[in-house]
């Protein structure tokens, strides 16, 4: 049997891959087939029942390819292991971001975190701003260690500056590192409910996870990977611009932040909403805002919130 595939509305080379790349994984599976390609047209021989799982692989991939920024052979590697559901890639309310260490499901668990997930796989940068306590950076990085763990990134960037709220950086014991891990230690503490603690540990030596604060990230250019600036708020807008310029390619971007704990000595230094609102009219771009009602910490955080809300404005 001969059939001939057209490729409609998507550029051949995004399913092609460079070189031929992914498209010679996929043949790879089909090794009594005839496979071959001429810009959208995909010529197939062999058995009807080869030709028709091909396609069937081909139509996957394409799904595929419309929830991420770019596919890799790992991908064609992944829908001959089961996990290409597309709705692995349209997260519904009900599904399950990734497993915990314990088995446990993590799941947006109410409408602004879907909102989060839903518009993290359709742009690259997403703002996230909202109170404490919303599961906005505990989201963030569980989607990152699922973009890891499905082989889309190569690598985990969560990043923080080092803006002091009450406590002197020179005050604290131990060298730069021992100063720094308090910061960093929320980050730390997602990672450790996602991650098992060995593996964990290997990421971090092997730099495929990497932390570390907001100054480290300077002249660096961030491919293939998931960056999360977390406490945004304490980023002026000349650093802000200095962390999203980062961005390279097949890249991630995830900024957090609570616009209402501002710890730069002149709060009106803060760059986050100044720069949500200069980048708000930019394709690829979202910008998700939690509420007190989103809380989903202990119940009195939120009346916590709400109380000294109150206070302030008095």
């Amino acid at each position: 049997m001969k059939k001939t595939i057209r490729l409609e509305a998507i550029d051949p080379l995004e399913i092609y891959g460079a070189g031929n790349r992914i498209l010679e994984a996929l043949c790879a599976y089909f090794p009594k087939l005839k496979v071959a390609a001429r810009g959208t047209e995909i010529n197939l021989e062999g058995k009807d029942s080869e030709i028709e799982e091909f396609e069937a692989k081909l139509n996957m991939l394409i799904e595929r390819r419309l929830h991420k920024t770019a596919l890799s052979p790992y991908d064609v590697e992944d829908i001959f292991d089961g996990e290409s559901s597309p709705e692995r890639f349209k997260l519904s309310g009900d599904s399950t971001i990734v497993h915990g260490n314990d088995g446990k499901p993590i799941k947006a668990r109410n409408r602004t975190q879907q909102e989060m997930v839903k518009a993290y796989f359709e742009n690259d940068l997403i703002f996230a701003v909202g109170p404490a306590g919303t599961g906005k950076t505990y989201i963030a990085i569980a989607l990152a260690v699922r973009a890891l763990k499905n082989r889309e990134i190569r690598r985990i960037i969560l990043t923080r500056p080092a803006v002091e709220a009450g406590e002197r950086l020179g005050f604290l014991p131990g060298d730069l590192k021992d100063k720094l891990d308090p910061y960093l230690q929320p980050l730390y503490d997602a990672l450790e409910d996602m991650i098992p603690g060995k593996k964990l540990q290997e990421f971090m030596a092997d730099g495929t996870i990497q932390i570390a604060p907001l100054a480290y990230m300077r002249g660096r250019t961030l491919d293939r990977a998931c960056v999360i600036l977390d406490e945004a708020q304490n980023t002026n807008l000349g650093q802000l611009k200095m962390f999203l310029t980062r961005m390279g390619k097949d890249a991630k971007f995830i900024v957090t932040g609570d616009a209402s704990q501002v710890d730069l000595p002149h709060k009106e230094d803060s760059g986050l909403l100044k720069g949500i609102e200069l980048t708000k009219s930019i394709k690829g771009i979202s910008t998700i805002f939690f509420r007190n009602e989103d809380i989903v910490r202990h119940p009195l955080v939120s009346k916590i919130v709400k109380a000294f809300e109150s206070g302030m404005q008095e």
